[in-house]
């Protein structure tokens, strides 16, 4: 979906890189003090949500860029740090709990680049290994049509060895990324799923085809890479179209260049239920067999996901025996009843992953230690 309004905060309008998104767009900005003033513009809308998307917000971070992912302590989390660059996506999946986030629900893009790169060039003097990513609040790659943000983190993230950045996406958007001094301090990571999930849950995406083709440019140039399974969705037919899925990324993209792959099945907040039943009327995802976990999310009955995990880490193994796969929010019975282990058998999630930047990254392994 096309950007159709811009605003602009008046304390950056000035800025460079105000101008060169006003110049991609092609739109004249319009003054915009507070997130209210763009409310307004979809509060109105019969789909205020949908319509956000149509409306980019450049504005200041006033909080941390850097964050930790607030994780919940019943289920193993990854230890992943989440890097605050905008919020929101022009595309438009059935079952993006950010539908639920934000006040107002317009994409916003924070150009106060100068704390930005601070905030990281503290993050780069700590004494351990810092796993970092822009896909938490936002898609990774979305802004790459309008401004050079991407370009300049992986930049930034090149000249270091303490931490690796994950850009993950949904799109093809990687024609910015190439011919770029990387030193394989960046992961470009997509999120994977079947056909009929991505034609029937995840409007205006990339096809399963051209994220696999945008995959194989990068591993082309050098870039680790990673996959998520995420979120996995039960239907008829649902572990022979995973399967197939399987199979078609290791058939395009090399096991050893993969730094690792998570799997995830689909879960949500109940709050989500009626969005998804408005927004998504064709939509039978929220229909399924679940129960509501530990974190208040619900979540598929657990022998049914782990009948859907066994499945694909099977197949996964079949095709790359040494890649690390893991779980994202699952707990140890889970973990021990498909993988045969539990994290901390190994050391816990974290140091698995930290390990494997190592490996596959280049970071200074004695921090390891």
């Amino acid at each position: 979906m096309p950007v159709s309004v811009l605003y602009v905060h008046p304390a950056v309008m000035d800025a460079p890189v105000v101008r060169q998104i006003q110049s991609a767009l092609r739109l004249s900005p319009i003054p915009a003090e507070t997130p209210d003033i763009v409310y307004e513009a979809v509060s109105a809308d019969a789909d205020p949500v949908g319509k956000g998307k149509e409306i980019l917000y450049l504005t200041l971070n006033k909080g941390a860029f850097v964050r930790d992912c607030p994780g919940t302590r019943n289920y193993t989390c990854c230890g992943y740090r989440i890097l605050h660059v905008g919020t929101y996506c022009n595309m438009d999946c059935s079952y993006c709990i950010l539908q639920t986030y934000f006040h107002p629900p317009v994409m916003q893009l924070f150009i106060n680049h100068d704390d930005l790169f601070s905030e990281l060039d503290s993050l780069f003097l700590d004494h351990r290994i810092s796993r970092i990513g822009t896909g938490e609040f936002t898609d990774s790659l979305i802004w790459d049509r309008w401004t050079n943000l991407s370009p300049q983190l992986i930049s930034r993230f090149s000249r270091q060895d303490r931490a690796v950045l994950e850009l993950k996406t949904k799109t093809a958007h990687v024609h910015r990324l190439k011919g770029l001094d990387h030193r394989k301090k960046t992961i470009l990571a997509w999120s994977l799923n079947t056909d009929r999930v991505i034609h029937s849950e995840e409007r205006r995406t990339a096809s399963i085809e051209a994220r696999l083709d945008a995959a194989a440019k990068c591993a082309d140039w050098g870039y680790p890479l990673a996959f998520h399974f995420d979120p996995m969705v039960l239907y008829e037919g649902c572990e022979a179209d995973y399967k197939r899925l399987v199979n078609r990324l290791f058939d395009r993209i090399p096991p050893p260049q993969i730094v690792w792959i998570s799997v995830g099945s689909f879960r949500f907040p109940p709050n989500l239920i009626s969005i998804i039943e408005r927004r998504f009327p064709d939509s039978k995802i929220i229909y399924g067999e679940f129960i509501r976990g530990l974190d208040g999310k619900m979540r598929y009955f657990k022998p049914l996901r782990i009948d859907i995990y066994r499945c694909v880490v099977d197949e996964i193994r079949k095709r790359a025996p040494d890649v690390l796969i893991y779980y994202c929010m699952e707990d140890d019975d889970v973990w021990k009843r498909t993988m045969g282990f539990a994290p901390l058998d190994r050391g816990g999630l974290n140091a698995m992953l930290d390990a494997d930047a190592v490996i596959h990254c280049g970071l200074d392994g004695e921090l390891l230690k």
